[in-house]
């Protein structure tokens, strides 16, 4: 789709390729969806969107892919990556920008559904999305965070090299509970990089990225 040029990016690893989902994609997406992302008695999101009754969950599911398009700017992004196994999807990693062309930062996103779970596909996932960001677009950070009992999204996080950050309350379902923040550094990535990426489509992305020239304190490669 070359006046859109995201549609063309792609991110392959030993296993998955990520990339902007089609009007199919997002169909089998919301159907994995309504297979359960985690048991019901926890929550793992800041925002607990898995509350909500079908089909409302459902129809925001695909709206928040279509608004991350609909409001796509270089100075705010959200980049909403569907990873798909063997042709099959099995989640989704976001990675977003917030005046990315003076920060050059990142935060990431993502859930698997419940029976993709336990294969060290969510850490091939966060790989992919941090080799696009520290690689080709310049990224001198990435933040994550993730509830304390979060052991999965904490595990990733810990395994790429990223650094506790602090704390905070966040609400989680109504009551105050302990958000985990998390750090990755450039350089630390660069120490920490196990994952085999390919990305490939990156022509005529950098613009939408924010990322046409290197930012404050960041030299040109």
């Amino acid at each position: 789709m070359s006046h859109w040029p995201l549609y063309d990016l792609r991110l392959t690893t030993e296993r998955l390729v990520l990339r902007r989902p089609d009007s199919a994609l997002v169909e089998e997406l919301v159907d994995l969806v309504g297979q359960g992302i985690h048991p019901e008695e926890s929550m793992p999101f800041g925002v607990p969107w898995t509350d909500l009754p079908s089909p409302q969950r459902e129809r925001e599911s695909v709206q928040h892919i279509l608004r991350s398009i609909a409001d796509w700017a270089p100075s705010s992004w959200t980049y909403v990556a569907v990873a798909t196994l063997d042709g099959r999807v099995v989640g989704t990693q976001d990675l977003k920008g917030v005046d990315f062309a003076a920060c050059r930062m990142v935060r990431t996103g993502s859930w698997l559904g419940r029976a993709h779970q336990g294969r060290g596909l969510g850490q091939e996932m966060r790989a992919a999305v941090l080799e696009l960001a520290f690689t080709h677009l310049g990224a001198l950070e990435a933040h994550s965070s993730a509830f304390h009992d979060n052991a999965a999204s904490l595990g990733v996080s810990r395994r790429l090299g990223y650094e506790p950050n602090g704390s905070w309350l966040a609400p989680r379902r109504g009551t105050p509970d302990r958000m985990e923040g998390l750090r990755l550094t450039r350089e630390r990535w660069e120490g920490h990089r196990r994952h085999l990426v390919r990305v490939t489509g990156m022509e005529g992305c950098l613009e939408l990225f924010g990322a046409g020239a290197p930012g404050p304190g960041q030299l040109p490669e």
